[in-house]
């Protein structure tokens, strides 16, 4: 399972975020928490996003190499 890069640095963000929300709830409490804890939530959010367009941009570029594979095969095969 963690042997994908991209996964990995998912899984730790997320659980570096929830490390650090439920820190701040502790240390400060729960009325002085919640904008700081706001702020972690969209930054584990916008890391989110970024590792989401990463591993779509890595699947894509995966798709092309094997059709270009493919392609390559057929037309070998075709000159047999």
């Amino acid at each position: 399972m963690l042997n994908d890069r991209l996964r990995f640095w998912a899984i730790v963000s997320q659980a570096l975020g929830f490390a650090v929300i439920f820190l701040l709830e502790t240390c400060l409490g729960r009325g002085q928490a919640g904008s700081y804890q706001l702020a972690v939530l969209l930054v584990m959010l916008a890391f989110a996003v970024v590792i989401a367009v990463l591993r779509r941009y890595a699947q894509r570029k995966a798709q092309r190499l094997a059709a270009v594979r493919f392609a390559l095969l057929e037309e070998d095969a075709a000159d047999d």
